[in-house]
């Protein structure tokens, strides 16, 4: 999900010697001003942007080959070449997706694998920050994400990127490993996003940025394919610091409408053999159910018929060797992940996101105590039931949604993010937050639920983005505040690593159960008990 914050041949010739000689007379490296628009000459060819809220931007250039044929369930392959000038002032295709809740469009197009590039109007070597939009590895796309105010107060270039979605994306089946899957199959989506991290390295100087000093960063899905990569051995060297927004990949028991645990996982890295048994029953029912020929039957299949099975429930897969090896837990308490400083953090209310669009897709409110009650016995057992009740009465909470929230807010995202803190802080820099402004505008394509949002997941989105998702809405004096805070904090840790510097509340490495609350007002950002106010211990012995 994000913000509204700011609403001929001499040319051939020039462009044949820059890409020689690698610099142009204007004294941007890789770049020209021409007629439309700034020019900039890529490892592939020559882009046209536009100059846009004092920013110049680039849209819609190829980072791979389109993942079509044989390569629906391939490795990501190099783009090819282009001749003149290509027309980069237009998002390309987002990537196979069905309608999202929060207005994403439906689009069945596999030709989608591009990214997005916006660069102060004047650069030179400046830290470079990789976006990883989220939407639970289901919609969105890079282009929904408009970096203005991270480039244009920050300094730095972000480059925001379409990824494989969905069944598209992260199909485990053992009929397609090998072949043109050359890390097995399941992971095809973060195999796209270290394709185009490897596109920066070869890119990031034409347009102003340090190819050595490269951020990836993202939110929800994007936070989990962020802390996927930091645990990838094939990421290796791609990037020098990480940022992940609610999305830590070592989430566990994540809860059903009802209540019982999600048996696929849902948008969470799963272990391969849940992958599988998934894909094949997905395959069986696309009728491609004969082991040796379901890899050729699966991409003969239309994109729309496919489509149809790329509902939630395909997201990274781990084990057996491939992209993730390991889950990124293992990974994290082996010390066998991409040891680069480390910002991680969540929502106060995250969980308040999804019960609301459990709503919209018409499951009802809980009614009363005892259906509050049966949910909480479906979550945590009978027998732990009553302790978990006791620590969360609704008698404590507005609705029982905001009860019901709270309990898997500490209990999936807060208990995974103190383990994360936890576990990294011994072994490279690690700054917890929590995005806490409770007045937080809601989307702008969604109705308000039947309960107050409060911090609720994505929220922090329209303090970093102009984006769709929340069109119209307007942050108040103290709210544009902690956006620039938020804005020198993040661009600060992309530049050095430490997101401290003159002028902003200091921001103490977490020793793994603090965390810097991040609010509106005097005082709101601070130092916060980040396990103690949510419960870490109290989780810890529920699940001992």
């Amino acid at each position: 999900m994000g913000s509204s914050r700011s609403k001929g041949r001499a040319l051939g010739a020039a462009l044949a010697v820059t890409a020689g000689a690698g610099l142009i007379a204007t004294g941007l490296t890789g770049s020209a001003s021409a007629a439309g628009g700034p020019v900039v000459v890529t490892d592939k060819g020559a882009v046209r942007g536009k100059v846009t809220k004092g920013v110049r931007e680039f849209e819609g250039i190829p980072y791979a080959a389109p993942p079509v044929g044989e390569y629906r369930w391939g490795s990501p392959r190099p783009a090819q070449a282009w001749g003149g000038v290509r027309d980069a002032t237009r998002p390309g295709a987002s990537c196979a997706q069905n309608e999202g809740i929060f207005g994403e469009k439906r689009s069945v197009s596999e030709d989608c694998l591009f990214v997005n590039v916006t660069s102060p109007r004047r650069a030179g070597r400046l830290p470079v920050m990789v976006w990883i939009h989220g939407s639970g590895f289901r919609n969105g796309s890079g282009a929904l994400y408009r970096p203005y105010d991270l480039v244009k107060r920050g300094d730095v270039v972000v480059v925001t990127v379409n990824y494989r979605l969905g069944i598209f994306g992260f199909l485990g089946h053992p009929a397609l490993d090998g072949g043109t899957a050359t890390k097995r199959s399941g992971n095809f989506g973060l195999e796209d996003q270290q394709a185009a991290l490897r596109w920066v390295q070869r890119n990031a100087t034409a347009f102003g940025g340090d190819p050595r000093n490269v951020t990836v960063f993202g939110e929800s899905a994007g936070g989990v394919s962020a802390c996927s990569q930091l645990t990838s051995p094939a990421a290796a060297g791609l990037f020098q610091r990480a940022i992940v927004q609610s999305g830590p990949c070592t989430v566990r028991n994540w809860p059903d409408w009802d209540g019982t645990v999600e048996p696929t996982g849902a948008w969470l890295p799963r272990p391969r053999p849940m992958a599988e048994k998934r894909g094949l029953s997905v395959a069986a029912e696309l009728g491609c159910a004969e082991p040796a020929t379901a890899a050729a039957c699966l991409r003969d299949l239309p994109a729309e018929t496919v489509l149809k099975k790329s509902e939630y429930g395909f997201a990274p897969v781990y084990g057996g060797g491939g992209v993730l090896p390991l889950s990124p837990a293992e990974a994290m308490a082996t010390g066998r992940f991409n040891k680069v400083p480390v910002m991680h953090g969540m929502t106060r209310h995250e969980y308040r996101t999804f019960e609301a669009a459990q709503q919209i897709y018409g499951v009802p409110p809980i009614k009363d105590e005892a259906e509050y009650a049966r949910r909480i016995v479906a979550y945590v057992g009978k027998e732990k039931a009553p302790k978990v009740l006791a620590r969360y009465p609704a008698a404590n909470y507005g609705s029982f949604s905001e009860a019901w929230s709270a309990v898997v807010t500490d209990a999936n995202f807060a208990r995974s993010m103190s383990d994360v803190s936890r576990t990294l802080a011994g072994q490279v820099p690690t700054y917890a937050y929590e995005f806490a402004d409770d007045k937080a505008p809601w989307v702008a394509n969604s109705p308000q639920p039947s309960f107050p949002v409060g911090a609720f997941h994505a929220a922090e989105l329209q303090y970093q983005f102009d984006t769709d998702y929340f069109a119209g809405r307007r942050l108040s004096p103290s709210q544009e505040r902690l956006a620039d805070q938020m804005t020198r904090y993040w661009t600060r840790f992309a530049r050095t690593g430490d997101p401290n510097g003159p002028g902003s509340p200091r921001w103490r490495p977490t020793s793994g159960d603090t965390a810097q609350s991040l609010a509106p007002g005097r005082g709101g950002v601070r130092p916060m008990d980040f396990a103690g106010d949510h419960g870490y211990e109290f989780w810890r012995s529920v699940y001992s």
